[in-house]
C-alpha cells in the first residue's frame, strides 16, 4: 500500500462570518500551519497581512520598510511555526508578538544607519570638515584589523558594520548559532580594540 503525504485544505473565511465561524476558521489555519500546510500559510497572510503591514506602517513611518517587515514576519511565523503552541494563545497575537520583535529589530538597524551616516560624515571633507590626521590612521588601521581577522569573525562583523543586520538576522542569514554568532562579534571585537591600540602605539613610537 502506497503511503501519500496529504495537505490540510483551509476553507475560505466566509465573508461577514460570525465570531464562532472566524474562530473555527483561524483554528483550521492554525492546525494547517502547524501541520506544515502552506495553503494555511497563505490563508493566515490573507487573514493578518492587512494588520501586521498597518502595525509595521505606523511604528516606521516608511511603506518599505513596513513591507519588508512583513514578509519578514510571516517568513519569521513560518520557519518558526513549530514555536507556536496554541494553549498559550491565539495565532493573531503570536503573529502581532512576531511583528513587534521584526519592527523593533527595523528601529535598530535604522538607528545604526544614522549613527554610522554620522560618523562618516564626521570625518568626510565634503561635510565641511576636516579630517585629522588620527582620524584617518584609526580607520585605516581597523580595516587592516578587519582583514586580518578569521573569516568567521570578519563575515560576522562585516554583516553587522555594512549591512545592519542584528545578531539574530546574522544567525538566520548564515546559519550559525545565535551564541556562535554572539561568540564571534565579541572575539572580533576584542581583537579589532587591541589592533587598534597597538597600532596606535607603534605609530607614537615610531
Amino acid at each position: 500500500m502506497s503511503t501519500r503525504t496529504r495537505t490540510a485544505t483551509i476553507p475560505t473565511r466566509p465573508a461577514g462570518s460570525a465570531p464562532a465561524e472566524e474562530t473555527l476558521y483561524e483554528e483550521e489555519l492554525a492546525r494547517g500551519l502547524l501541520a506544515g500546510d502552506q495553503q494555511a500559510l497563505a490563508g493566515i497572510y490573507r487573514r493578518w497581512g492587512s494588520l501586521v503591514h498597518t502595525l509595521a506602517a505606523r511604528s516606521l513611518g516608511d511603506p518599505h520598510e513596513a513591507e519588508d517587515v512583513t514578509q519578514q514576519v510571516f517568513l519569521g511565523a513560518w520557519r518558526g511555526r513549530h514555536g507556536f503552541r496554541p494553549e498559550r494563545g491565539p495565532l493573531g497575537a503570536w503573529l502581532v508578538g512576531i511583528t513587534r520583535r521584526k519592527i523593533a529589530d527595523a528601529l535598530s538597524a535604522r538607528t545604526r544607519r544614522l549613527a554610522l551616516a554620522d560618523a562618516v560624515n564626521s570625518t568626510d571633507p565634503a561635510a565641511g570638515e576636516s579630517t585629522g590626521p588620527d582620524d584617518v590612521l584609526d580607520r585605516v588601521l581597523l580595516v587592516d584589523a578587519l582583514s586580518r581577522l578569521p573569516a568567521r569573525q570578519q563575515q560576522v562583523l562585516c554583516l553587522a558594520f555594512y549591512d545592519d543586520l542584528t545578531q539574530a538576522q546574522i544567525a538566520e542569514r548564515t546559519g550559525l548559532p545565535l551564541g556562535t554568532v554572539k561568540s564571534h562579534t565579541r572575539r572580533g571585537l576584542y581583537r579589532l580594540r587591541g589592533a587598534l591600540e597597538q597600532g596606535r602605539a607603534d605609530t607614537m613610537a615610531a
